[in-house]
């Protein structure tokens, strides 16, 4: 799909999901450089956005509740090593590494949440316990390979909008004054 059906569907539905906003930042990574539509298009969607015609949706409307206690878990085992040791482990690495091999426990509400924790709580926490033990003994165990690596962060719910205005003023920086001169009616 080019970025220009994307918008056009993003208008048609009044809606901007996830998959569709990484398909135009994948587009746009990858072209060499984006013709006029393109950047018409990014345009279109920018000001949609910014009035509200177009909302994106939510990317996450569910939690994995493994997640929390994993993470939990993981805090309370690397807090005992770190006290007692010149040791440092990454929180993220380990929480990974045990969820990787863990099940996931799915919930859109506040009630089924609470159930997947009670459900964990019983019949999991032992095995939570030995994959973040397991966790944490692999990552002492394994060499430091790629220490420029960068941690993937979270973005907030303005980041369509600051995505698109950053890819319109790196591509297309005098698009703007090309082609609506100051004080021309849009």
């Amino acid at each position: 799909m080019n970025i220009q059906a994307i918008v056009e569907h993003a208008l048609d539905e009044g809606y901007l999901t996830p998959a569709m906003e990484a398909e135009v930042g994948r587009i746009c990574d990858s072209a060499a450089e984006l013709s006029v539509e393109e950047y018409m298009a990014l345009d279109h969607l920018m000001g949609a956005l910014l009035a509200g015609e177009v909302v994106t949706v939510p990317r996450k409307q569910f939690i994995n509740v493994m997640e929390e206690l994993v993470i939990t878990e993981t805090i309370s085992q690397i807090t005992a090593i770190e006290v007692n040791s010149e040791v440092q482990l990454d929180v993220g690495d380990v929480a990974a590494y045990a969820l990787n091999r863990l099940p996931p426990l799915y919930a859109t509400t506040e009630e089924g949440a609470s159930y997947q924790r009670d459900r964990a709580k019983t019949e999991l926490q032992n095995l939570i316990v030995q994959q973040v033990e397991s966790a944490i003994a692999q990552n002492l165990d394994r060499p430091e390979f790629f220490p420029e690596r960068q941690a993937i962060s979270k973005p907030n719910g303005d980041e369509v909008v600051k995505q698109v205005s950053t890819l319109l003023q790196t591509y297309a920086p005098q698009f703007e004054s090309q082609h609506h001169p100051v004080g021309a009616n849009k």
